[in-house]
């Protein structure tokens, strides 16, 4: 029987969702799965400075997030409209959703910020985006950082009072349209502590996109399409991780992001890496084989969501949803400003 979106659902009380980020990123708990042996342990994040190995290669998506919500209003009837970045595609002009939709036809003129910058629809798309020229004078990233506020799913009721508590510590590369969760948690004294025990860091980019957004929307997961994000892996990290594998150390991703753009770009265990740039839809279910990624970190997610698939595909499904039974039971908190797993084998 091919498994459906139900075989992921799983009851959540809806208080366990985590509104706002602890006032300490690595206060956060961490449950510990080895998937070998089935054990699950409670601990606190901090302890990942002695779960981690001398030699380990932790593999970090350095992408940051834009400020890419934008409030505006239609230039010829004053409506509000709601505008999320999704990515630039050239110059001015980038794919966005709208809010509403039906009120972004093609040719419609949006406001922002007293007409600092406008934004006219030139495109609906396929999925329901519309494709939007914008219009400004001086820097559109400067523009931007004044009015945008940060992109938070809709789940997170309250307001972020700091930008920054949306953003990792190592957040370099512009683009994304959320954060890479998992990262979160870290600070620069647990990553100085890692280096210090022998732990090797390398980064790659990942720009976060629609797919963070959508459903999966067929029955059958078989049948599920994701939407293409954009990864860059340079020379650097490529050394780290060839010498690494050469030496049959271990590759721990920080995050799904990570884990999609290592199997995006690994062919195998034996062929050395290579510094590139790309598009990846992968979509990473049970059964896939996972050929660059021996553990990893991440967050409780979303139910009938694409992470708890991947999730499931490295610890099995069964396992996976005990975990997160366990998780429910403890009042572990979820999503994006919640707490965190480590997962081995």
């Amino acid at each position: 029987m091919p498994l459906t979106v139900n075989d992921f659902d799983f009851n959540l009380p809806e208080n366990l969702i985590a509104q706002v980020p602890l006032k300490d990123r690595s206060a956060s708990r961490l449950l510990h799965l080895n998937v070998t042996d089935h054990t699950m342990t409670d601990e606190s994040f901090k302890d990942i400075v002695s779960i981690l190995k001398s030699g380990d290669v932790l593999v970090m998506n350095n992408t940051k997030v834009l400020p890419a919500r934008l409030f505006g209003t239609k230039e010829d009837t004053g409506g509000h409209l709601e505008v999320l970045l999704l990515h630039q595609e050239n110059d001015d002009v980038w794919e966005t959703l709208v809010k509403p939709a039906k009120r972004a036809k093609v040719g419609t003129v949006i406001s922002f910020g007293d007409g600092q910058l406008t934004g006219e629809v030139i495109e609906v798309l396929e999925h329901g985006g519309r494709r939007v020229k914008f219009s400004y004078q001086g820097v559109f990233l400067e523009i931007l950082d004044q009015l945008g506020e940060m992109p938070l799913p809709p789940y997170i009721k309250e307001k972020l009072r700091d930008k920054n508590r949306y953003q990792t510590v190592y957040a370099k590369e512009e683009g994304s349209a959320a954060a890479p969760t998992a990262g979160l948690h870290f600070t620069t004294e647990i990553l100085e502590a890692l280096k210090a025990k022998g732990v090797k860091l390398c980064y790659v980019t990942l720009h976060v996109g629609l797919g963070t957004f959508r459903p999966v929307s067929a029955v059958n997961i078989s049948d599920h399409h994701m939407h293409s994000e954009y990864y860059h892996i340079d020379q650097q990290t490529c050394d780290v991780i060839n010498s690494a594998r050469s030496e049959n150390r271990r590759i721990v991703a920080v995050g799904t992001t990570s884990i999609r753009t290592l199997e995006s770009v690994t062919k195998d265990r034996t062929t050395p890496l290579e510094p590139m740039s790309g598009w990846t839809s992968i979509f990473i279910s049970p059964g896939f084989q996972f050929k660059a990624v021996d553990a990893f970190i991440t967050n409780f997610h979303l139910p009938k969501s694409t992470l708890v698939m991947l999730v499931a595909a490295y610890a099995g499904r069964s396992f996976i949803l005990e975990a997160y039974d366990h998780a429910i039971k403890e009042k572990y908190r979820f999503f994006s400003f919640g707490d965190a797993m480590f997962l081995e084998k």
